[in-house]
């Protein structure tokens, strides 16, 4: 039986819940649910116990599809309320060979170096470029003999308030969190392909409210933003333009939003407040309303990424359900002029074709695989583990905040048999070290496996009588 993983995108507009089933080479996408956004706006909580309820139902309709309950659970968070700082560390290698010990430590250093403030926390701690000795742009040093190993990290921090009122909407759902997932993240993890991470790209999931974008270049994150714009502001616009119900406004787009299409033909809607009363509006007014809200989104993405166009050598890559509508290819080659750009689903995997169809699910799918270990080679995450390439999953992570605390105690004192010094009689103290010793080796006592710190107490007795 494999591990079953629940990936929940908690989007604003749309709420998606994803079940996958992870065997030893394969991931299988066994079951999805969706549910309107209840209580959530702008990316944030705006009522807990709304939230939590869309979230019960979203991952009630993803158990029903996949006939099963889940063991592990990776949730999102949106790029709104996160920052990033970037930061160093550097170690000396006593043993001159570098090891996952060694690793750990040097992220720990590159994490304590940084200055978060008060009010944020440590979602992702992602290194990007190491350097061994005097060599530098080292992907993997492990296993590398060295003197001194320095690290360059993206840290990914949020806002402690959002971050809790997230876990506690998810906890009211009856859901135990295995992991937080920084959304943009996890949709390029999902979508981007080897070549592209190595060259650089710019992976930007254009959602219902926002519009999240991250750099990968190498092997790990160098840049995260977003931008406050996403469909649900179409949807808005053409409420506003046509002034009618916004569920009425949201149809319209779906059904005609043709970015290019000019026609004539006129569309019937409701006039808000006025039950009973209708109005029309031809399909051109339409495309113009749909097309100034999408220009004017992707030229605010683009004056985002075009200072870091040396570092996306793959170019662009879309993702989300905004890219749905129809003709956004056109207007995004309008304003991508410059820039290489492709439109992208979920990778192919086992599973329901359809889901992976679906760049609204790229998200999901990607806090998935996240949890099935596709993650950078190396990073601290969002419970403070240190997460690698190749670790086994089931098995506890070691813990982030005692990398530096020296290992004393390799067995529990509480748990070892102590020797029993009950026999030793007054007057055997009067005796002769060399009888004293004879006298001690009599104990029983268990020397099977016998610790190293016993040892020490063994010479500090015999050195004593």
């Amino acid at each position: 039986m494999g591990t079953k993983i629940l990936g929940i995108d908690i989007g604003s507009f749309q709420i998606r819940a994803v079940i996958a089933d992870q065997s030893e080479d394969s991931l299988k996408i066994i079951g999805i649910g969706s549910e309107k956004s209840q209580g959530i706006k702008k990316g944030t909580i705006s009522n807990i116990e709304q939230a939590s309820k869309s979230i019960k139902n979203a991952l009630l309709s993803a158990q029903k599809v996949a006939g099963t309950r889940f063991e592990r659970v990776i949730i999102s968070i949106s790029g709104a309320y996160t920052k990033s700082v970037d930061s160093v560390g550097v170690v000396n290698i006593p043993s001159h060979e570098i090891g996952i010990n060694e690793i750990n430590r040097v992220v720990a250093m590159a994490n304590d170096n940084a200055n978060i403030p008060s009010d944020y926390e440590r979602l992702h701690v992602l290194p990007f470029n190491f350097k061994v000795d005097e060599q530098d742009h080292i992907e993997d040093p492990l296993g590398m003999n060295a003197n001194r190993l320095e690290v360059a990290t993206h840290i990914i921090i949020v806002q402690k308030t959002y971050l809790s009122n997230l876990k506690k909407a998810v906890k009211m759902a009856g859901v135990e969190i295995d992991n937080v997932v920084l959304s943009g993240y996890a949709s390029a993890i999902a979508t981007l392909n080897a070549d592209e991470k190595e060259l650089g790209v710019a992976m930007i999931d254009m959602g219902g409210s926002t519009c999240n974008v991250v750099i990968h270049s190498g092997n790990s994150i160098r840049y995260n933003g977003f931008i406050p714009v996403g469909s649900s502001h179409i949807t808005n616009d053409l409420s506003l333009l046509l002034h009618t119900p916004v569920a009425k406004a949201e149809e319209i787009k779906l059904k005609y939003g043709a970015l290019l299409k000019k026609s004539v033909d006129l569309v019937e809607f409701p006039i808000l407040g006025e039950e009973g009363k209708s109005n029309e509006v031809s399909l051109e007014v339409i495309s113009r309303a749909i097309y100034a809200r999408m220009q004017e989104t992707l030229i605010f993405l683009h004056d985002m990424i075009k200072s870091k166009k040396e570092i996306i050598g793959a170019g662009v890559v879309f993702t989300g359900g905004m890219t749905k509508i129809e003709n956004f290819r056109e207007i995004a080659a309008s304003v991508f002029s410059d820039i290489q750009f492709r439109v992208a689903k979920p990778r192919e995997m086992d599973g329901l074709y359809d889901i992976m169809r679906d760049p609204s699910n790229s998200c999901a799918i990607g806090l998935c695989m996240y949890g099935a270990g596709e993650f950078t080679p190396y990073e601290i995450d969002s419970q403070k583990r240190m997460r690698y390439r190749g670790e086994i999953i089931s098995k506890p992570k070691a813990d982030f905040d005692n990398v530096f605390e020296e290992v004393n105690n390799e067995v529990n004192m509480a748990t070892i048999s102590q020797p029993d010094f009950s026999e030793l009689k007054q007057e055997d103290l009067a005796m002769p070290d060399n009888d004293v010793k004879s006298k001690l080796s009599d104990i029983n006592i268990q020397k099977e496996n016998k610790p190293k710190w016993w040892s020490r107490v063994w010479n500090t007795l015999t050195q004593m009588f």
